[in-house]
């Protein structure tokens, strides 16, 4: 989710997705064109006495629904900021806050196992929504009934604000409520463990939420649709933080030793050739015994076949390269995989020195070996798992 930064607040870039200039407009327009019913519903919850007719004249009731849809939106970024505030408290980095469809969502760079530092985080964002409703509803209190206008936006978010905190506490993970119960089975359990049956729960929550949605409203379908995969993504990078502890990529990769690898003046046709023979799509590419770049079957691609014979690897192969030293976590180079949309990293020590190379193949085999000796959240370290697993030390 990368968006388009719009500014800062404590150190805390701020993010607009695609999805919100879409979604914003599409709020306001509905909450203008249902302004009449809004305003009997917020009469009967709060008591109050608001004219219908004078929200609704000319173009009042879709003014009234951009402010209010602002300001809803407002409210989460600071729900957010409640995450946010809280974690880096307890020394967490935060990369971004970011608006979208469907709300809005903190990106952490680490999230917390101690269970009581993520139940602490996980209530503070429904907390600010209580605290921001309350105000809302005192502040519409406090204004006079000749502001008719601002006392509908304030009814409005007092009403809203409240529902945001009971809906993110249900059990939805990795919802607000999803973490809290995460956090409150981790206080006897693995975390990984803890993870699972939090996700298994969210996942049930979607599948209702889905059914109650075709029913009521179809957001809600599209809602459930992402709680089901966001559960399901986190559990899995939760197992496989906890199948990878201890374990670092000098643990996974393969050496240089023992690498395939071709020099920058092979032409791109014995390169080809090389791929076929060996079912192999790429390699590190040397030059007088020093790594200089990498080259894939992707690379070889942007040659006519007329004239690979006269293009050399070198021609065509990446040469700023995205590296990692041996003795960071493997999960580090899971991430830096998937950052940089690659499938293998050199691997280079602090002198420079090209020592081995690491694969996502690699990561899969090590993890099935780590899984099944054992789960990484219940039978020790993946390390001392994978150095005295016999298939692992072959490699």
């Amino acid at each position: 989710m990368r968006g388009i930064r719009i500014g800062s607040a404590f150190g805390i870039p701020i993010k607009l997705d695609l999805t919100f200039l879409l979604i914003l407009p599409l709020f306001a327009w509905l909450i203008g064109s249902d302004v009449a019913n809004l305003v009997t519903v917020l009469n009967d919850a709060f008591g109050s006495t608001m004219p219908v007719d004078a929200l609704t004249a000319g173009s009042t009731r879709w003014a009234l629904g951009g402010v209010a849809a602002t300001g809803l939106f407002f409210c989460v970024l600071l729900h957010e900021f409640g995450h946010s505030l809280v974690a880096m408290r307890y020394g967490y980095k935060i990369e971004s806050i970011t608006l979208w469809l469907f709300g809005g969502v903190a990106r952490f760079t680490e999230m917390p196992e101690d269970w009581k530092q993520e139940f602490t985080i996980a209530v503070a964002g429904p907390i600010v929504s209580v605290a921001l409703g309350v105000l809302s509803y005192v502040a519409f209190r406090l204004v006079p009934g000749a502001l008719p206008t601002v006392q509908f936006v304030l009814a409005y978010l007092a009403l809203t604000n409240v529902a945001l905190a009971v809906f993110n506490m249900l059990p939805g993970f990795p919802m607000d409520g999803g973490r809290v119960l995460r956090a409150l089975l981790a206080r006897t359990r693995p975390h990984a463990r803890a993870t699972q049956i939090a996700a298994e729960v969210g996942k049930l929550f979607a599948v209702v939420l889905a059914i109650v949605g075709l029913f009521a409203n179809l957001f809600l379908v599209a809602l459930a649709f992402f709680i089901y995969i966001g559960a399901s993504s986190e559990a899995q990078q939760t197992v496989m933080k906890a199948a990878f502890q201890d374990v670092t990529v000098s643990d996974i990769m393969t050496p240089a030793e023992e690498l395939k690898t071709v020099t920058a003046d092979t032409s791109i046709s014995a390169l080809t050739d090389r791929m076929f023979r060996e079912r192999h799509t790429g390699y590190p590419v040397l030059r007088q015994g020093n790594l200089v770049g990498m080259v894939t079957l992707d690379d070889t691609r942007e040659v006519r076949e007329v004239e690979r014979d006269a293009y050399r690897v070198e021609d065509v192969m990446a040469s700023e390269l995205v590296t990692i030293a041996p003795d960071a976590d493997a999960m580090d180079a899971i991430s830096l995989m998937q950052q940089e949309g690659v499938g293998r990293l050199p691997v280079v020590d602090e002198t420079g020195e090209f020592v081995g190379l690491i694969s996502r193949s690699d990561l899969v085999t090590a993890f099935n070996i780590i899984r099944t000796r054992g789960s990484g959240a219940e039978a020790g370290s993946g390390l001392n798992r994978l150095s005295t697993d016999p298939e692992f030390a072959r490699r």
